[in-house]
């Protein structure tokens, strides 16, 4: 089952961000263009974030970006534009090759 994460704005004033464990069937989230993630693996395996991408480019589907989180790291990944990387509920699907001790929080850059 796919969970939708919050988005947390980063300000002037600093961001204590909270982190969600990633869900087995994957995460979405609703995305503007100037959200970006930051995945923590704290496995000790790598751990591959695959972010969907359902839109086409002269009709021609785009190839889903694969991250790869090496084992006990942190990646920040993003911005992602609407147009290549939302779907049509306006949000960008994540799925994981593993979710043991992987966390994620979503940061918005600007206002929500």
């Amino acid at each position: 089952i796919m969970a939708t994460i919050a988005a947390q704005a980063m300000t002037r004033t600093g961001l204590e961000e909270t982190y969600s464990s990633a869900a087995g069937g994957g995460d979405d989230f609703i995305n503007y263009g100037n959200q970006f993630l930051h995945i923590k693996n704290g496995s000790a395996g790598d751990i591959t974030v695959t972010i969907v991408t359902p839109g086409t480019v002269d009709g021609l589907a785009i190839s889903n970006r694969a991250v790869i989180v090496s084992a006990g790291e942190d990646r920040f990944i993003g911005p992602f534009p609407p147009a290549y990387y939302n779907d049509s509920s306006g949000k960008v699907a994540l799925t994981y090759s593993g979710v043991t001790s992987l966390s994620l929080a979503v940061i918005t850059h600007g206002a929500l």
